[in-house]
């Protein structure tokens, strides 16, 4: 599932794919990392936002708040979770994301991206946090699924993956339309290759 993101193509060629105004435009990205702001689309255009959520109301066995922060919630239980009562749809596109495996000291990051080189959109979930002395942070969670072919034998989790198509039908269609979304990219469609020249505590 994504645990990092990169991102390095022009802003303005997914704004054209989305049929939206342009954002902002920003310097390639090629480590992008939860609890930074990552670009998401929601059915107002594209915006930024606080990658990983603080679920308004969710609580512990003793009723108090959790705070833990979610990067990826589970596609199968997110209509259903009381934690996901109120949150919103968006979508987050990236050119890829990294997997890691192996041993600790010596794991092998992974490259993952579209077979075709195009972007690919993530399927995600946003709200609005309310903190202390009023603030508030845009935050949003990407989804995730069984794995396809491709990844399996990196994580046996995946990201909800959407067909420019399909953006649309995730941001506003039914529920019943949206749960036919979740499920793992054809296999075939991902290109697997080891991580080269990241700078993995910088952008």
């Amino acid at each position: 599932m994504p645990g990092r993101l990169f991102l390095t193509r022009d802003v303005a060629e997914l704004a054209a794919i989305a049929g939206v105004a342009a954002p902002e435009p920003e310097e390639p990205r090629r480590n992008i990392q939860p609890g930074q702001q990552v670009l998401t689309l929601t059915t107002h255009g594209f915006t930024r936002m606080r990658w990983g959520m603080i679920p308004t109301g969710r609580t512990n066995a003793r009723g108090r708040p959790v705070m833990e922060t979610i990067i990826n919630a589970r596609s199968e239980t997110v209509f259903d979770k009381t934690a996901y009562e109120n949150m919103h749809r968006a979508v987050v596109p990236a050119d890829g994301w990294y997997e890691w495996t192996g041993a600790k000291g010596r794991k092998t990051a992974w490259d993952i991206r579209s077979d075709d080189g195009d972007a690919l959109w993530f399927a995600a979930i946003y709200d609005i946090w309310s903190g202390p002395g009023g603030i508030k942070v845009p935050q949003v969670a990407t989804l995730t699924c069984q794995p396809s072919g491709d990844v399996r034998d990196i994580h046996d989790r995946m990201g909800v993956l959407l067909s420019p198509a399909e953006i649309q039908l995730w941001l506003t269609g039914d529920q019943d339309a949206a749960r036919g979304l979740f499920r793992s990219w054809p296999d075939g469609r991902l290109r697997v290759t080891a991580a080269k020249d990241v700078d993995w505590s910088g952008p």
